[in-house]
């Protein structure tokens, strides 16, 4: 016995060696706590960062103008453009109308964001606040500036302005902000709080949280605050189908990553989706790749959707609500399919047998 005792190894090298003791810090639950430390240091510089980017320096990058083309004396709007080109860094482009009327209809589709005509000896520039206030602002200050310098009488008209309880223009983003963070909270909570719901009556309370949800919202934003005068049942259904999309959003990134799944959902949503939408920003000021990008994810969709419902309900576009029925649809159909790896459901009761 004394000597099976001593030809046995001592376990102490083992346990003292850097493989065994990675192997038992992963077992442990200081593994995960120590990970989330990690990726809650990063998400905040990263968030910080997406945002600074986005927002602390707007730049003028392409910024689609419509000009009337006059049938004389082109010379005050020709001198007038060179100086703005320059202004503004070549960001101008271009578009000529041979009519106002034309003109004026492509600043309400919102396919230009400035009309440019001769009047007399001058020039009118009309802007467009509720396109882009941002933007609005950036083509005031340079026109009154380089009238100036080339001594071109210019006239600046907001033809578009925006709603008095609005006058910066950011109640847009905020709503759909709010629709689209508490639309992916609501899922998580449902994955926490009520995790016996099978994958189907998840998928009903999302709708039903956010019927509710953009209800709300919209009364508080329109009737209780006044800030928006809302045509509240669009407005209503582009928030709820935010926040509902947002909600499958998570779910899908749940059943494909698990408890990580808010990582891909804060990322696209919020770090990505947010700061790319044109609510604060107009795209034209945004970085070029953030300007394309935004229009294709759900917060920009919701962005576009909404704003255009407020200020140009007659020219109401298809494009942001495909955008987020492909999104709802791809979610939904990726977290169906995969539903077996749902975290969560009820255990299939058992059929009575007879005797």
């Amino acid at each position: 016995m004394a000597d099976d005792l001593a030809q046995r190894p001592d376990p102490e090298p083992e346990r003292r060696s850097p493989r065994w003791g990675w192997r038992a810090f992963k077992r442990s639950p200081f593994f995960p706590a120590t990970v989330i430390v990690l990726i809650i240091s990063a998400g905040a510089g990263l968030f910080a960062g997406s945002y600074t980017y986005a927002f602390a320096n707007p730049t003028p990058r392409n910024i689609p103008t419509a000009v009337v083309v006059p049938d004389h004396g082109a010379a005050p709007l020709n001198r007038f453009l060179a100086g703005m080109e320059q202004a503004l860094n070549a960001s101008l482009r271009l578009h000529p109308y041979p009519t106002y009327a034309k003109a004026r209809w492509s600043l309400e589709e919102q396919r230009v964001f400035a009309v440019l005509q001769v009047r007399g000896r001058g020039v009118r520039m009309d802007v467009a606040s509720a396109a882009g206030a941002t933007v609005a602002q950036v083509l005031g200050q340079a026109a009154g500036k380089v009238g100036r310098v080339s001594g071109v009488p210019v006239t600046v008209k907001d033809v578009k302005p925006l709603q008095p309880g609005d006058p910066r223009g950011l109640a847009v983003f905020y709503i759909s902000l709010a629709a689209t963070i508490i639309g992916f909270l609501g899922a998580i909570q449902l994955s926490v709080n009520a995790s016996e719901l099978n994958p189907a009556e998840r998928i009903a309370f999302m709708i039903a949280y956010a019927l509710l949800g953009g209800f709300t919202i919209a009364v508080i934003v329109d009737q209780g605050l006044g800030a928006l005068r809302l045509p509240f049942p669009e407005s209503w259904a582009i928030l709820a189908l935010t926040m509902f999309t947002s909600g499958l959003v998570f779910s899908m990134f749940n059943v494909l990553f698990g408890r990580w799944a808010l990582i891909p959902t804060w990322g696209l949503m919020v770090l990505l989706g947010n700061p790319s939408s044109g609510g604060a920003v107009s795209w034209p000021l945004l970085p070029s790749l953030l300007g394309t990008v935004g229009r294709w994810l759900p917060p920009g969709a919701s962005v576009n959707a909404q704003h255009t419902a407020i200020y140009f309900r007659a020219h109401q576009h298809a494009f942001p609500f495909l955008v987020l029925v492909t999104w709802c649809v791809l979610s939904a159909v990726v977290f169906w399919t995969w539903r077996h790896r749902h975290p969560g459901g009820r255990p299939p009761r058992a059929t009575p047998t007879r005797c």
